[in-house]
C-alpha cells in the first residue's frame, strides 16, 4: 500500500467535499448547515494556502484525511495565531489517521513561527477533544450555546496550546512561500512519510 501526506492542491477539492459534506449534512461538528461545491473548496483550499499548511492523507492515491491551519482571527494583532482543522473519511476514523496529520501540522506550523494553537471544537464532539488532548492541548475556555443547529444548541469549547515561546518582540511567521523553500519543510514530510510507511 502506497501512503503519504502531503500538501494540498486545488485538485484534491473534490475529494475534500465528499470527506466534509456529510460532516456538514448529518452532524454538528460543523456549524456549516450546506457543504461548500467543489469551486467553493478549491477556493478556500487556495486562500488557505496563502496562510499555513493543508495536509492530505492518501492511501493508494484515495485521499482519506485533510487538516489544516487557518487565521484564528483576522485583526493583526492575532497573526501569531493559528486554527487547527482534522477530518477524516469514515473509513480512515480509529486508525490514527488524526494522529498522523496533526502530528505533522504542528510541527510545521511550530517552524513557521505561530506562537499559539487553537482548537475550536463544537461539542459533542469526543474524538477531537481525544485529539486535542493526546497532542497536549488543554482547554481554555467554554461558549455556551453558541450555534443552533439539529434542533438543538451547542456549546463551542475552545482549545490552545503554546507552540513557541512567548517573546516582547516576536519574529513574523514565516510565509508558506519561503517555509516550502526551506529544506527543514522538506525533511519534516520526508520523516513524516518514513516512518508512515514503516508502521504500515
Amino acid at each position: 500500500m502506497s501512503i503519504q501526506i502531503r500538501m494540498a492542491t486545488a485538485a484534491d477539492a473534490e475529494a475534500c467535499v465528499e470527506i466534509y459534506a456529510p460532516v456538514v449534512r448529518s452532524t454538528s461538528i460543523s456549524f456549516e448547515t450546506e457543504p461548500p461545491t467543489v469551486p467553493e473548496m478549491e477556493a478556500r483550499i487556495s486562500e488557505y494556502l496563502e496562510h499555513a499548511p493543508w495536509l492530505i492523507y492518501e492511501e493508494d492515491g484515495r485521499v482519506l484525511g485533510y487538516a489544516y491551519g487557518s487565521k484564528f482571527r483576522p485583526r493583526a494583532a492575532y497573526r501569531w495565531n493559528v486554527e487547527a482543522s482534522t477530518y477524516l473519511a469514515l473509513e480512515a476514523r480509529s486508525r490514527g489517521v488524526g494522529s498522523l496529520l496533526a502530528e505533522l501540522l504542528i510541527d510545521l506550523l511550530r517552524f513557521q513561527g505561530f506562537q499559539s494553537l487553537y482548537g475550536v471544537i463544537a461539542l459533542p464532539n469526543p474524538a477531537s477533544e481525544r485529539l486535542s488532548e493526546k497532542f497536549g492541548m488543554k482547554q481554555v475556555g467554554l461558549l455556551p450555546k453558541a450555534g443552533h443547529k439539529n434542533g438543538a444548541w451547542h456549546d463551542v469549547a475552545l482549545w490552545h496550546m503554546e507552540l513557541n515561546l512567548a517573546v516582547a518582540t516576536p519574529a513574523e511567521p514565516k510565509s508558506m512561500a519561503e517555509c516550502m523553500e526551506s529544506p527543514e519543510w522538506q525533511v519534516m514530510f520526508a520523516a513524516a512519510n518514513t516512518a508512515i510507511q514503516a508502521g504500515s
